[in-house]
């Protein structure tokens, strides 16, 4: 029922319809009260954190999810491998929050953290903090890892209290939608926000096409996933996709997904050579507490990265976990960011310098 709902309500936000007229006022007043709230933030006092490191944000404006997780673990690996040291810090959504945050980093429990933090810490291993204030939580993760050199926010493009350097704006091929502010249409901001981002990453499949206006955004990328390797859960086995398909294509197999977009997830097998026969929609962060897989009757259940963070508990042989790999139309991009790191992290130091010296003075 809750699948159905969501799915009639995001059909609703791709068109001006009747519904986006009744709910139109409703906009208005989400719209003023952020206004008024991102007004109080930037008048008060350090009411906005910058940070003596560079700060990257990756957000978005559809409400829900768009695809921000495989570029944050994407732009981490890539600034690994680049001879940065970052660190990633993030509300933890679905986690049971405490007043301070928590810091770690390799396998985090999800229930502490929140899943999508647990899987980026479990795949870059760099060190991750939650909590529902992002400067405390970078004030946190710099304090535990002072090795770190450039942050990473994970969401929080509408947290205007952290300061940031850098801003990667993920949307897919629903774009803007109806072009409106909830509750009228599917937007945390007015679309023309995108064009004060400094990167735009389309997350499409095979044979989609971003919709709406074009965007004067300064870079914009292409994002499309591919499965690249399978994990069995309760042997730890991993084989390319290719090898997992010729052993397994044949079986009785299913997927399951409770991510923002499930559809996403099976439309990528079914495009990659899996005839997938059962597919299993579930709320996206659902909390797994049992296993909701008894009643599939099935060989083998692909699962994504974000839910296998929960489902190992499960020991059930059935499944598979399959980990995509994204495919950037510009790889170029990689490349970019860390010169541009490069130029505002040696300018917040002379900044720093200066104000030493005039302290002195």
């Amino acid at each position: 029922m809750k699948a159905r709902l969501g799915h009639a309500l995001h059909s609703a936000w791709q068109k001006r319809g009747l519904f986006s007229v009744v709910m139109r006022p409703f906009s208005w007043i989400y719209a003023g009260v952020a206004a008024r709230r991102k007004s109080r933030i930037l008048n008060r006092p350090n009411g906005v954190h910058h940070d003596s490191l560079p700060v990257v944000v990756v957000g978005n404006l559809y409400v829900g999810g768009t695809g921000k997780t495989p570029v944050v673990i994407a732009l981490v690996e890539a600034l690994k491998e680049r001879g940065w040291r970052p660190g990633v810090v993030s509300r933890g959504y679905g986690s049971k929050h405490s007043d301070a945050p928590r810091v770690g980093h390799g396998d985090l429990d999800p229930a502490q953290f929140g899943d999508e933090p647990a899987q980026i810490a479990a795949e870059t291993q760099v060190p991750v903090a939650v909590h529902p204030d992002r400067k405390a939580a970078l004030s946190r993760l710099r304090r535990q890892y002072p090795t770190v050199n450039v942050i990473i926010s994970d969401d929080g493009l509408q947290h205007v209290a952290l300061g940031r350097d850098l801003e990667i704006i993920v949307q897919d091929a629903r774009g803007v939608g109806n072009g409106l502010v909830i509750p009228a249409g599917p937007l945390r901001e007015s679309p023309d926000r995108l064009e004060s981002a400094d990167f735009l990453i389309n997350n499409l499949q095979q044979g989609e096409c971003a919709s709406g206006p074009a965007v004067s955004a300064p870079h914009v990328v292409t994002m499309t996933m591919s499965p690249h390797t399978v994990e069995h859960l309760v042997s730890g086995q991993t084989l390319s996709w290719g090898e997992w398909l010729s052993l397994h294509g044949r079986d009785h197999c299913a997927a399951a997904a409770a991510i923002g977009r499930p559809e996403r997830f099976f439309n990528m097998l079914r495009k990659h050579g899996l005839d997938l026969r059962t597919c299993q929609a579930l709320p996206d962060h659902y909390d797994f507490a049992t296993s909701p897989f008894t009643a599939v009757k099935a060989h083998c259940i692909l699962i994504t990265p974000k839910d296998a963070i929960k489902c190992r508990k499960f020991a059930d042989a059935r499944l598979y976990c399959v980990h995509p790999r994204p495919h950037f139309s510009d790889a170029d991009w990689f490349d970019l960011i860390p010169r541009m790191l490069r130029a505002i992290s040696d300018r917040k130091h002379a900044a720093l310098r200066t104000e030493a010296l005039n302290s002195d003075l």
